[in-house]
């Protein structure tokens, strides 16, 4: 399992969390997530035989959110 932290852009409404939410909910290889609203943070373990963080990255960002940063 890897460890990642996503820096979003702010995120401005309780119904972006759930957006992300439930776009990480559906991507394989996601084992647990905690989107943090006050810091527009997405803070991930994921299993990298079954996803990579540029899926994760690229699933938040067809939502119409910005990552700015992970690691």
């Amino acid at each position: 399992m890897k460890k990642v932290t996503l820096q979003l852009e702010t995120l401005t409404c309780p119904s972006c969390l759930a957006k992300i939410e439930g776009a990480l909910n559906k991507l394989t290889g996601v084992e647990s997530f905690k989107v943090l609203f006050n810091s527009s943070k997405v803070k991930a373990e994921i299993d990298e035989t079954k996803t990579s963080v540029e899926e994760v990255k690229i699933a938040i960002e067809r939502l119409g959110f910005t990552v700015i940063s992970y690691k």
